[in-house]
């Protein structure tokens, strides 16, 4: 199921970009059973995260065939349920770590973006949500609310609360959040 998916998906290129930096990312990892090879069939089979954002990329597609083979894949295979993405734009790359109890909830992101586990980005009102910048990396525990930008290659720490502005290539930490490195 997920090959064809991936054959007739519109964000094909978004998903080959996604497969290429998590293949990057685990071969950089030596615990990683999936480090040797990432393709997609090894990603779908191994990484729940993986899939969760593949399921978000091919659900954009609004054909009544691929919804229905979207289904069947996900009965085969299932997302992390702990996993929530409504993010309406995301860049090719982003790589979600342990994603359990972590919420995207952003305007966009980026290219080649890195979330923790129990990371929330999200709204702070109605339709107040962060922007991410590429490269942006979240770490695991923080949060990330209101409309806000979080710069291109900033860094948030663990546990941060971020409700201003993060200035490209910076790393913020604390409650509340404060630029602690600077470029």
């Amino acid at each position: 199921f997920h090959g064809w998916l991936f054959r007739v998906s519109s964000e094909r290129r978004i998903i080959e970009g996604d497969v290429k930096r998590w293949g990057d990312v685990l071969r950089g990892s030596s615990r990683s059973e999936g480090a040797k090879s990432a393709s997609l069939a090894r990603l779908i089979a191994a990484y729940p995260e993986f899939r969760t954002l593949f399921y978000y990329r091919v659900a954009k597609e609004r054909r009544l065939g691929v919804r229905i083979l979207l289904e069947l894949a996900r009965l085969c295979y299932r997302p992390l349920e702990s996993l929530y993405i409504v993010t309406p734009s995301i860049g090719a790359g982003l790589f979600i770590q342990h994603g359990f109890s972590t919420i995207i909830a952003a305007k966009s992101l980026g290219d080649n973006c890195w979330v923790n586990q129990q990371v929330t980005i999200g709204f702070s009102s109605v339709d107040d949500c962060p922007t991410l910048g590429n490269n942006v990396s979240i770490k695991a525990g923080a949060i990330v609310i209101g409309d806000i930008t979080i710069g291109d290659n900033a860094v948030v720490g663990a546990g941060a609360v971020v409700v201003e502005d993060v200035p490209p290539g910076c790393t913020v930490a604390g409650v509340p959040a404060r630029v602690i490195r600077r470029p």
